[in-house]
């Protein structure tokens, strides 16, 4: 078992390398490896927590609507692990969300409500500057495997390299400008999500899916696909 793990990292690095070679889509990209962390580290759920050029947090990417959820709802109650690793710029590891709720009552209801039992934010961090944080969640009580902790923090490490890759972005300013932008492409998909799940009839999940497969039949970057449904919608 270890060592089909230690496969699929290694896996997972060399095709995430090879994309930062060339033109590549940020949310595409950070999608891709929450996913993949998810599914090697047996997380339930993953998603990444980004600042705006305005500074509030958004979700970036998730591996599903739950999890998106669970990190909008951080957001708004201002508390819970995601929050405590960007802020501190420390990883923050919760064994038994159950015996948080006097540290983070909100976050603790809202958790519980969607099943999550257990999570692990991971800071990503550029220098000593920190652009965001990696969040594992688990539907299980306990703690994430040491190996498994080091795996997450590597892949945290890929994912700040994702959204830093062009040297231009070495100044915060700039590193704020992209960011924006990458948000800015989330709401559309969000926009075209929304618009598939309810013409196609299916699920948010499902209709991220959909929008995903035809970016990549068409070759096409998932922000340009995602406007283009918005706009044939917007014609009807």
């Amino acid at each position: 078992m270890a060592r089909v793990r230690e496969k699929e990292l290694v896996e997972t690095f060399v095709g995430l390398a090879d994309t930062l070679v060339a033109d590549y889509d940020v949310v595409d990209l950070l999608h891709t490896l929450v996913r993949r962390c998810s599914l090697i580290l047996e997380a339930a759920d993953a998603g990444i927590l980004v600042p705006t050029a305005d500074g509030p947090l958004e979700v970036i990417a998730s591996t599903s609507e739950r999890s998106r959820l669970i990190g909008l709802l951080q957001l708004d109650a201002g508390e819970g692990p995601c929050v405590d690793a960007y802020e501190t710029g420390q990883i923050v590891s919760v064994d038994n969300i159950a015996d948080t709720y006097a540290r983070w009552p909100k976050f603790a209801t809202l958790a519980t409500s969607l099943d999550y039992q257990a999570m692990h934010a991971i800071p990503m961090k550029l220098r000593d500057q920190t652009i965001g944080s990696l969040n594992l969640f688990s539907d299980r009580v306990g703690p994430i495997h040491p190996e498994d902790a080091a795996a997450a923090k590597a892949l945290a490490d890929i994912a700040t390299i994702g959204i830093l890759h062009e040297r231009a972005l070495r100044e915060a300013d700039t590193a704020r400008e992209q960011l924006q932008h990458a948000l800015n492409s989330r709401i559309v998909i969000e926009q075209a999500k929304g618009i598939i799940a309810y013409s196609d009839q299916v699920d948010m999940d499902e209709a991220f899916r959909r929008l995903r497969s035809r970016a990549r039949a068409s070759g096409q970057l998932l922000s340009v696909v995602a406007r283009e449904v918005v706009e044939a919608a917007g014609r009807r």
